[in-house]
């Protein structure tokens, strides 16, 4: 069973890297928190690198601009690694005529590839950053045009594995719920973020950069999604801090009160072992 604990200054001293998650554990989507924000604030000042590591599909410059705006502080981290990031890559060494699923607001991640979007009739690859409006759309309204896509064996690149996230009181769906739907009619995907390694191995590059050095066992993940954020990181063999108030609380939580036989249920049932539990990160 994971151990409880009430403040991150509990376990501070085991570890020299964090690896923390962005939407759920240090914003909502609308604004910071603000326990959070100041619990890596202290963190840093007591010596350990903080690398956010988030899928985003946007670049992380992008993603530094958002966070400043919802009111996380820079003094929370000392870098960030997006799944944009790293899915740059997977764009790059693709076809250039793309069909793209997303908002205007991840452009970005195109930027400077040299790809030209295309109807899906036409594309040679998909690349999907997220929904058109994630406010009315679910994935179900891409099953059509994804299946004529599978058909002819169009790869699809997924820039945000996450199936969704929280904004404000609302969960809303991401863009590996439409990856999920591909996979479902047979197509291939190609997916960077977490849980996936090249996010683990970008994210402890920039944390050995700025250390010199790096011991995986003082490393720990901090993470609210089971399928990505504690998947991946148990994986790859870190330990991890779970947050338990985010996108699965409504698996043990009631009025804000966590049920602690339903939270170890939960995890068993998701072959879930975190190291340490929290609300949230404070």
């Amino acid at each position: 069973m994971a151990v409880r604990i009430n403040s991150f200054r509990d376990i501070a001293s085991r570890y020299d890297v964090v690896l923390c998650d962005v939407w759920g554990v240090l914003h909502n989507g609308i604004e910071a928190f603000k326990g959070a924000c100041e619990a890596l604030t202290e963190a840093r000042a007591k010596g350990l690198t903080v690398v956010l590591i988030t899928n985003s599909p946007r670049p992380h410059p992008g993603v530094i601009v958002q966070i400043r705006g919802l009111g996380v502080p820079d003094t929370a981290y000392d870098r960030i690694v997006t799944s944009g990031d790293v899915t740059r890559a997977l764009i790059s060494a693709g076809p250039k005529k793309i069909y793209f699923i997303g908002a205007e607001k991840d452009f970005p991640l195109l930027e400077g590839l040299g790809v030209n979007m295309v109807s899906s009739e036409e594309a040679e690859i998909i690349v999907c950053a997220g929904f058109f409006d994630d406010e009315t759309e679910t994935a179900d309204d891409y099953r059509a045009t994804l299946s004529a896509m599978a058909k002819r064996k169009v790869p699809f690149i997924c820039a945000n594995p996450d199936l969704v996230v929280e904004r404000g009181h609302k969960l809303i769906p991401c863009a590996g719920a439409i990856a999920k739907v591909y996979e479902e009619l047979g197509g291939e995907t190609r997916i960077s973020g977490k849980p996936y390694v090249p996010m683990y191995r970008a994210s402890l590059s920039e944390a050995k950069l700025l250390r010199g050095g790096l011991d995986l066992t003082r490393v720990i993940a901090v993470g609210d999604g089971m399928p990505t954020d504690v998947k991946g990181a148990q994986d790859f063999g870190l330990d991890v801090l779970y947050i338990s108030a985010g996108i699965h609380a409504a698996e043990y939580m009631a009025a804000e009160k966590t049920d602690e036989a339903k939270l170890t249920a939960f995890l068993k049932s998701e072959g879930a072992t975190p190291k340490w539990w929290m609300p949230r990160l404070a």
